[in-house]
């Protein structure tokens, strides 16, 4: 598999990432053991987890590490700053709850350090209308200087590698980029949702990063499932828009107005003879500025 740099750093990751959303509550030990190893063996790097939950998808991941695949292998990407799903997303960028789920991550993932720290956001804060925090990553209230003096923290204790935002828009990368310049610990990566029918990216954030050497990583290229085409006709019983738990990241994308552009996709699967899932997927990969797209497999 390719392998890209992200942004202006030295970190390097696969060009498909490989997320964990679902381990430990949908997805089974056995299931997350087979899907690790034949994305390593398909040279993918990137895995990204996060400090949610009860951090049941963190445990298992750090069960399989050396076991399956060797630590040194992976590139292990950690949200940390926002807790819950969906609508009962909540976020706290101060430092003492930072470094704490940092610790509390690290112990579950049974290792010393993550190789990128991303500082979490809410979709509040993002550059897709409605209010916006104040000076923090969402509504968790701590001023931005004080979250990114805590990755800071992380990466000169040797806890992260590399550090940067996750579900920021284009005017707060940019500041917060700028500020960790100043502050001498560059931020690399900013990780948001980016799909066909999640194309707010394409508005001012891609050309933000690109202008502050920050890589993107497209989080949901699939739109939750919804660019396969599986919902096309029927709700399946077994799919993500079906499970409680999950329906918020499927139901934003079941709207009329993502219809057409499923038709799209799958129209033009057919012309190149491939799948819709591979179409998507590409058209996610390979857009300028992204590094890497993340998907939570089956």
């Amino acid at each position: 598999m390719e392998t890209r740099r992200v942004g202006r750093s030295g970190l390097r990751v696969s060009r498909l990432g490989l997320g964990t959303l679902t381990w430990g509550r949908d997805t089974d030990e056995h299931e997350a053991s087979e899907q690790l190893r034949d994305f390593a063996d398909a040279g993918g790097t990137l895995v990204s987890t996060a400090a949610s939950g009860s951090g049941e998808a963190e445990e298992l991941l750090g069960a399989l590490l050396d076991d399956v695949v060797p630590r040194r292998d992976l590139v292990l990407a950690l949200r940390v700053g926002s807790r819950g799903l969906g609508a009962a997303r909540r976020t706290d960028g101060s430092r003492r709850s930072l470094l704490a789920d940092l610790d509390d991550s690290l112990a579950r993932l049974r290792t010393d350090h993550v190789d990128l720290l991303l500082l979490g956001g809410t979709d509040r804060g993002t550059d897709r209308g409605g209010d916006v925090g104040d000076d923090g990553p969402g509504d968790g209230g701590a001023p931005v200087e004080e979250s990114l003096a805590a990755l800071a923290e992380a990466q000169r204790s040797g806890r992260a590698r590399y550090t940067g935002l996750a579900e920021h828009g284009a005017w707060q990368t940019a500041r917060a980029a700028a500020l960790a310049q100043a502050g001498g610990a560059p931020l690399v990566a900013v990780e948001v949702e980016h799909s066909l029918v999640s194309r707010w990216a394409d508005v001012d954030l891609r050309d933000a990063a690109a202008a502050s050497g920050v890589g993107l990583l497209a989080r949901s290229p699939l739109g939750g499932g919804v660019l396969t085409g599986k919902y096309r006709h029927a709700l399946p019983a077994d799919s993500r828009a079906a499970s409680p738990h999950l329906v918020h990241v499927v139901e934003p994308h079941l709207d009329p107005s993502a219809r057409g552009v499923v038709e799209a996709v799958r129209t033009a699967a057919d012309g190149l003879e491939r799948s819709p899932l591979e179409v998507a997927l590409a058209w996610a990969a390979d857009r300028p500025g992204v590094a890497s797209a993340v998907t939570g497999d089956r």
